[in-house]
């Protein structure tokens, strides 16, 4: 080879080596600065990692004054309806934890925030919650360009800029291919009376928004979305309008003909199909379909916000400013005979070490690619500094995702809010669920209706509250309290009819409480002290365990499933 030749390629390779030296170094100097600034540790676990527990579980499910026994248990384990193969309804009779977490870690539920909370004017919060820390002063998004360029997690791409049908665009106009949906809040600490407001957003894998020869086509990925959410929720889902079954060549109402529908049926996952360039992927095996489970590569973002006030309407709104931005992707696909081993290979696992004790568990991955659950999906967000922007978790505080979506009875395919969409297709009316809430609220929106094995179909949310006894699992919600129950505990009927027709009544808290909320949060962003726990208490909780005892149980004798 020529001596040149040989020169310049020597040259391009220590070229190439030093720029890569280089992106790491930036990448690396990053993290360090994060910590410095915040005094946090990306990678040590400083407090525990059993952090997948969520401080609600040690809630006392006993009122020592009243002796009446609550059950804010059963909203999470129950029975999972199939491919969800958990049973955790022993977890609403008994503390089962690991040994490593009979003493309770989040120690900021027994802070006493009010000196604190005192010294913040409610002109200084509302103006802090009402600016953004996701965009900058030109719209752009701050993560996405503050980044490594070499960050291999998820880089924030959604403008949160949506049409009348929740799709989101771009500063030119251009899909993203996030889509918000409105849904009923899961019951309990995702009521905006506990703390935050939030929203939910799905995007499909982009050849779900193609036609047959790879062009982008919205009315597919509508039609596709539809098909997913009927798949997902294994139910009857109407469709935006009446389509052509003999257009697309799949059956969408399974009467066995091609004719028009205006609904995707519920069938066995092998007389369904996908449509477009998404039809021809599936038949080359390329990705799967099956009831109860997302396709690969669908993403969630999950923002977690602030409460803000409209002085006009004289209720809440979603904040600008973010606490929280989660993001979720589906990896990898398992078929139910490997979700059914999964699941029973930990329950095994649990007999094997002569209990049915719980052993702590470990979750593959890092704070920039996200930790792994075991059913294929991963799990990263971004969470406020000390200054109030958004930084990537660290590995610890991103543990705290992944008991929810992970090992719950209640979750569909390790997720929550999609199973709770509103179902109604016409603009509208106030069950439309395809938008986001920033253009409409949950108010006068009528409550859930749920079927409970052996009880029969009932009001979610009034359930909840006579089960409860309170609007949160802590039973430290005096507003509710006091707007829901009389003086002996027992609830005031007058007031559950008319949330039966607005549910508001309910999640909603009152201009004084949402501001104090707001206020105690702000002192944990400023103390960066998440992995002692995330709960937005002023006072001390009283209602919660300092310890649990081996073999502990809740008291709770009558067992609630979900059909």
């Amino acid at each position: 080879m020529h001596k040149k030749v040989i020169l310049l390629i020597l040259f391009f390779i220590s070229g190439h080596s030093a720029n890569l030296d280089d992106t790491q170094k930036v990448k690396k100097n990053y993290i360090k600065d994060l910590e410095l600034e915040n005094n946090i540790s990306y990678e040590d676990v400083v407090n525990t990692r059993g952090a997948y527990i969520t401080s609600m579980c040690y809630t006392k499910t006993k009122d020592n004054e009243t002796k009446i026994i609550s059950n804010p248990c059963y909203s999470c384990h129950t029975v999972g309806k199939i491919p969800n193969y958990y049973n955790d309804t022993n977890l609403q009779k008994e503390y089962n934890f690991p040994i490593e977490m009979m003493k309770n870690p989040f120690t900021n539920l027994f802070k006493d925030r009010s000196e604190e909370v005192n010294k913040i004017s409610d002109k200084t919060i509302l103006n802090y919650i009402r600016k953004s820390n996701y965009f900058d002063d030109n719209g752009n998004i701050k993560l996405s360009q503050e980044l490594p360029k070499d960050w291999r997690g998820y880089r924030p791409d959604c403008y949160y800029n949506f049409d009348d049908d929740g799709f989101d665009r771009d500063k030119k106009g251009k899909y993203t291919l996030w889509r918000a949906f409105r849904y009923y809040p899961l019951l309990g600490t995702f009521w905006p009376t506990n703390g935050s407001t939030d929203d939910v957003l799905i995007r499909l894998d982009k050849v779900f928004s193609q036609d047959d020869s790879g062009n982008f086509d919205l009315e597919i990925y509508k039609i596709n979305l539809a098909i997913v959410e009927s798949l997902v929720k294994q139910k009857n889902i109407s469709l935006h309008s009446t389509i052509s079954e003999l257009k697309y060549g799949v059956d969408f109402n399974q009467n066995g003909v091609f004719d028009r529908s205006n609904y995707i049926a519920i069938s066995t996952y092998d007389k369904m199909s996908y449509i477009g360039m998404a039809k021809q992927v599936l038949n080359n095996k390329k990705f799967d379909l099956a009831s109860g489970l997302f396709p690969e590569n669908t993403e969630f973002l999950h923002s977690v916000r602030y409460i803000d006030w409209s002085f006009s309407d004289k209720n809440i709104k979603i904040s600008k400013r973010m606490k929280e931005l989660r993001y979720a992707k589906k990896k990898n696909w398992k078929t139910y005979s490997e979700l059914n081993r999964i699941a029973r290979t930990e329950f095994k696992e649990r007999i094997s070490l002569g209990s049915d004790k719980a052993v702590l568990s470990s979750f593959r991955g890092n704070y920039e690619d996200g930790l792994n659950n075991d059913i294929g999906w991963i799990y990263q967000g971004f969470i406020e500094d000390k200054k109030g922007n958004l930084r990537p978790q660290t590995h610890e505080e991103t543990i705290n995702c992944m008991g929810c979506h992970s090992h719950l009875g209640v979750t569909t395919d390790s997720t929550f809010a999609f199973t709770r969409k509103f179902e109604g297709v016409d603009k509208n009316k106030n069950d439309f669920g395809w938008n986001h809430w920033t253009q409409k609220s949950l108010a006068g929106v009528k409550e859930n209706q749920v079927v409970y094995k052996n009880i029969g179909r009932k009001n979610e949310y009034s359930f909840y509250l006579n089960n409860n006894h309170s609007g949160n699992e802590f039973r430290s919600n005096n507003e509710v309290k006091e707007k829901f129950f009389g003086i002996n505990g027992i609830l005031n009927e007058n007031i559950i009819e008319k949330l039966h027709n607005d549910v508001s009544l309910l999640l909603f808290p009152s201009y004084k409480r949402a501001i104090q909320l707001n206020k105690a949060y702000k002192v944990i962003v400023e103390e960066q002290s998440f992995i002692y726990g995330r709960y937005a208490n002023v006072k001390p909780i009283d209602n919660v365990f300092l310890e649990i005892q081996e073999n502990q149980m809740t008291n709770i004798t009558k067992v609630i499933v979900q059909q």
